[in-house]
């Protein structure tokens, strides 16, 4: 296939190598070259000197710089040009994994083996070429990436053609892709040996930072990209013209937004919309345009001004780690590695084990991503769940179980693990056994008589007290699976279940995403704990 500017053969996995220590081309001299990083911090011009020890060395006026090659792509006729060589891993699909994650999870990797990382960026700022050296770099080589980054779609695509061993993809796999995968002989692309968890993401919704408007409703995001507002002072702002920016076909970015802001159906973007190939193009964009807005991963912000979110219910979602972590942002998703259950070897599930495993979360939170580590927030009597269960006009009988649920939430606080199942099943999503696990550790760190109480919730179909017991055998159902995982590692912490069925909703029960994420198991631990 072609992909990022260089011929790669089904069966043949290739990478990019600099074809000697030091590369100087002829006119090298003569040409100025700009190096740019994804994440902006990066843009200057200068001469290209040389390219060594996986550096680029250019002549600015500030004096010769030494940059990286991990960190930028090289623009311009004198950058040194790369060969082709094998390479032991190839890892493809969606730009939000492969640019904003990729490099430090490699290094990361790396660093978790005792190994060294040289990582290299193609000109075509897509294609990255990661080769691990044991011994802290002094030793055996221990193996080698190439990463190549398009969008989301590409992942299963790649997997398919079993051109790719890894997909990266910024959305979960669809049903038609993972049967297409299964009949080709991939395996069961959802189960957890093949599907991965990696981080989580917020989507965030950004405008230019001279703008004024800093809140939006999700009706008003989707009328501005189907037409219907196309000037920023019927919202508040100036008498300015809306430019709304989007990310193109197949981007699992752009899937994710539009289900969202749109309840799941199929939109019909205006003439006006202009398409962007990836999250650093849109944010640079709306920093450069004050009437423009886009939306890219919390990582892409870039300076951008990022905009409050409003439900249909009133419920205002600022996102951030916790609220990502919960699941409980409108704009939130989930970041996956996919592999054939045909392609694995060693090198791809000791890498896939990495990167999902509490080792990485450092390196995924220095990416500006989210990792699936555990937060503890504290539950005050002034919050805006505590003014809602405080309600007055509630119905009697319910409000006996608000005033109940409000005296232990105030005694605790919330972890950010929560624990939702798959639609009409009686068995946890993809997340919830991995979550878990990670709650297993955090809990066992905990001193001896810390209270754990598991509280479960679910959506407002059906009578309330029927709601209310299934919410409760929800609750006790997980605190009996992390039982069975912990076994007696928690001896010493103190664990309850209880449940308050369709009471205070985290999202509109008028739509199913609001349903499914008021479905859930929270984790409440005694703030003396």
């Amino acid at each position: 296939m072609k992909n990022g500017g260089f011929s790669i053969k089904a069966g043949a996995i290739c990478i990019l190598s600099i074809a000697s220590a030091a590369v100087v081309p002829t006119h090298a001299f003569a040409d100025d070259v700009t190096l740019k990083s994804a994440d902006g911090t990066v843009n200057l011009t200068g001469e290209f000197l040389a390219f060594e020890d996986n550096s680029y060395t250019v002549r600015t006026p500030l004096g010769d710089l030494r940059i990286a090659a991990s960190r930028v792509t090289c623009e311009g006729d004198a950058c040194p040009v790369f060969e082709v060589a094998e390479a032991d891993v190839e890892i493809a699909g969606s730009d939000t994994v492969g640019l904003g994650l990729m490099p430090l999870l490699l290094e990361g990797y790396a660093g978790y083996l005792d190994a060294a990382a040289s990582i290299t960026n193609a000109n075509d700022g897509a294609t990255m070429v990661a080769e691990l050296i044991g011994d802290g770099g002094f030793g055996d080589e221990l193996g080698s990436y190439l990463v190549q980054s398009s969008g989301s779609s590409d992942a299963f695509k790649t997997l398919l053609a079993g051109e790719a061993q890894i997909g990266m993809s910024s959305r979960r796999i669809r049903p038609e892709e993972a049967r297409a995968l299964r009949d080709a002989g991939a395996g069961n692309m959802v189960s957890p040996g093949q599907e991965h968890i990696i981080a989580v993401d917020s989507l965030v919704v950004i405008t230019h930072p001279n703008n004024p408007v800093n809140s939006l409703t999700i009706a008003q995001v989707d009328d501005i990209y189907e037409g219907r507002i196309t000037n920023w002072s019927e919202l508040g702002g100036p008498d300015l013209a809306i430019k709304p920016i989007s990310m193109p076909d197949g981007s699992g970015t752009r899937s994710v937004f539009e289900s969202r802001i749109h309840e799941g159906e199929a939109i019909t973007l205006a003439s006006s919309v202009e398409f962007a190939p990836g999250a650093d193009q849109i944010a640079n964009t709306v920093n450069a345009d004050e009437g423009a807005i886009g939306y890219v991963g919390y990582a892409f912000q870039r300076g951008a001004k990022p905009l409050t979110l409003v439900n249909d219910c009133g419920i205002s979602m600022t996102p951030d780690a916790f609220s990502a972590r919960t699941e409980e942002y409108a704009l939130q998703r989930r970041l996956y590695l996919y592999t054939r259950a045909d392609a694995e070897t060693d090198q791809v599930n000791d890498f896939l084990s990495f990167a999902s495993s509490p080792a990485a979360d450092g390196v995924v939170s220095k990416s500006g991503f989210i990792g699936l580590g555990i937060d503890r927030k504290l539950q005050t009597a002034d919050s805006d769940r505590a003014i809602a269960l405080a309600d007055p006009s509630a119905d009697a009988f319910e409000a006996n179980f608000m005033r109940q649920m409000l005296s232990e939430m105030v005694q605790h606080d919330r972890l950010s693990t929560t624990l939702r199942f798959r639609t009409g099943s009686s068995s946890l999503d993809e997340r919830g056994i991995v979550d878990l696990e990670r709650l297993a550790d955090y809990l066992e760190a905990q001193p001896d008589g810390a209270e754990v109480l598991f509280v479960g919730f679910t959506d407002s179909v059906g009578a309330f007290d029927n709601n209310r017991i299934l919410s409760e055998n929800r609750a006790q159902q997980v605190m009996a699976e992390l039982q069975s995982i912990a076994g007696d590692r928690l001896a010493g912490v103190n664990l309850n279940a209880t449940g308050y069925g369709e009471i205070a909703p985290s999202g509109c029960n008028a739509d199913e995403e609001g349903r499914r994420i008021n479905r859930r198991v929270e984790v409440w631990i005694n703030s003396a704990g």
